[in-house]
């Protein structure tokens, strides 16, 4: 507060921060994915187009983006707290991997685009097993973001089916799952396929039709 505003009594304004981001915006991702999106086919009139190229590689492009500024943050992030110790240097080791994972395949596709996005329908999404806040703990992490859970005032945790451990923030790994229907941890599909079921076949039916051309 300045001379001038003491003697004449005039208040002066506070400062008020606000708070960084937990992950960068996807609002265009998301605008650019609706163009490319093949997951549900009820949702497009022509169920035979095929995204342009141009359009999907757009969208895996983007999503790197997001992911390699999230990425940088979160380094950014450890320096400035200045190391956690050996564990949090392990941890920081399995981000780096897990991030140089999905940044290689997203680039690929970028530069190579696939005639189709084989991610998962939203329903998969809304599906998957939500985990309740108070079976968080303090030093629980999202893998992506490497931001704790709790530190999110209303946590949106989801649980993959792959394994009861593989927990993301819902907004870091739905991205990804619209774009690749794996668990980014363990490679594993999660869209199974589901066998057709062979026909039961009664075995005195069986004989007695064998019968009739015996």
């Amino acid at each position: 507060m300045s001379g001038y505003e003491v003697e004449h009594n005039i208040p002066t304004t506070t400062t008020t921060t606000t708070p960084t981001p937990r992950r960068p915006d996807l609002s265009t991702f998301f605008s650019t994915l609706a163009l490319v999106d093949t997951s549900d086919p009820s949702s497009h009139h022509n169920v035979h187009a095929t995204p342009q190229p141009e359009n999907t590689a757009a969208v895996f492009r983007l999503l790197a983006n997001a992911l390699e500024m999230m990425g940088g943050d979160a380094r950014h992030g450890e320096q400035q707290r200045g190391g956690r110790g050996d564990q949090a240097s392990g941890q920081q080791a399995t981000q780096e991997d897990l991030m140089g994972y999905m940044l290689d395949f997203l680039r690929r596709n970028a530069d190579d685009p696939p005639a189709e996005v084989k991610g998962v329908p939203d329903s998969f999404l809304d599906e998957l097993e939500r985990v309740e806040k108070k079976s968080l703990r303090k030093e629980d992490e999202c893998p992506i973001c490497v931001n704790g859970f709790l530190e999110d005032k209303y946590p949106l945790v989801v649980q993959l089916p792959c394994h009861k451990s593989h927990r993301f923030d819902l907004e870091c790994v739905a991205p990804w799952l619209k774009l690749n229907s794996t668990c980014p941890l363990c490679r594993e599909e999660l869209l199974k396929k589901k066998e057709v079921p062979k026909p039961v076949v009664d075995e005195e039916e069986e004989e007695e039709w064998d019968d009739m051309y015996a």
